[in-house]
């Protein structure tokens, strides 16, 4: 799955070599729902790879990803176990969790502060910004949302995103580069998230390839829509497979 930068301010797009009926399928059946395409992919005749050993991969893989670059690659549990294990590994392992942050506290004043003209971003750590090798605790934050030349990154003012993390201690357990909050502020419906990290570039490549326009077009923001619903959908999966193990 190797990937290029997507968006304005290095963000990859999803590869092109999909793993054929996982979340990415998914993702990019949303896409193509203006071209008739189905929102389930059937499964691919060509097996997966590993991208960095080459050996064969099952359709649940695990991701990497090189925080310099903002690249995603798929690779097998043994290449994604020495990314974990190993600090100078240019990789890190993208984890699988997602969350739904029922009790997220933040005002319209507390959105605005950070800077975000519109109900949709992801706002993560990025230690890659971070000279000499810093604290990774001390990371700034990225932001990154649509827009209609691409999508658009900024960096939130320092003491909102501080005030934000003092009313959600829960954005204190943000792993940088891999983990992101991921925010719908769309109609009627406001909905926060921890998710992997490649969610959100996958988000974003949706975006880069349906938006049309200034305000995007209806079919990008019913795709987007579609994303967010099985989105909910997996988060509550998770959160009853956790309470019933």
């Amino acid at each position: 799955m190797d990937t290029s930068p997507g968006f304005v301010g290095q963000t990859p797009a999803v590869s092109q070599e999909e793993p054929a009926g996982n979340w990415i399928a998914r993702l990019r059946g949303f896409a193509g729902k203006a071209q008739r395409v189905p929102a389930r992919c059937e499964p691919s005749e060509r097996p997966e790879r590993c991208e960095r050993c080459g050996c064969a991969i099952g359709t649940g893989h695990c991701h990497l990803i090189e925080p310099a670059t903002r690249r995603v690659v798929c690779a097998c549990p043994a290449c994604a176990a020495q990314a974990e294990l190993d600090p100078a590994d240019p990789y890190r392992r993208v984890p699988d969790r997602v969350r739904l942050l029922a009790d997220f506290r933040i005002s319209a004043d507390d959105w605005d502060a950070l800077g975000i003209p519109i109900g949709l971003a992801f706002f993560f750590r990025s230690r890659s910004v971070v000279a000499g090798g810093s604290d990774p605790s001390l990371a700034p934050v990225v932001a990154m949302y649509p827009g209609a030349a691409g999508a658009i990154e900024s960096h939130p003012d320092l003491a909102a995103w501080q005030a934000l993390v003092s009313a959600n201690p829960v954005l204190e357990s943000l792993l940088p580069d891999v983990e992101a909050l991921l925010a719908y502020r769309l109609g009627g419906a406001h909905r926060y998230y921890l998710v992997p990290i490649d969610r959100c570039y996958a988000l974003s490549g949706l975006t880069r390839v349906q938006w049309r326009g200034i305000s995007g077009g209806a079919a990008v923001w019913e795709s987007i829509e579609d994303f967010f619903a099985e989105l909910y959908s997996e988060a509550n999966r998770a959160e009853w497979t956790e309470s019933h193990a």
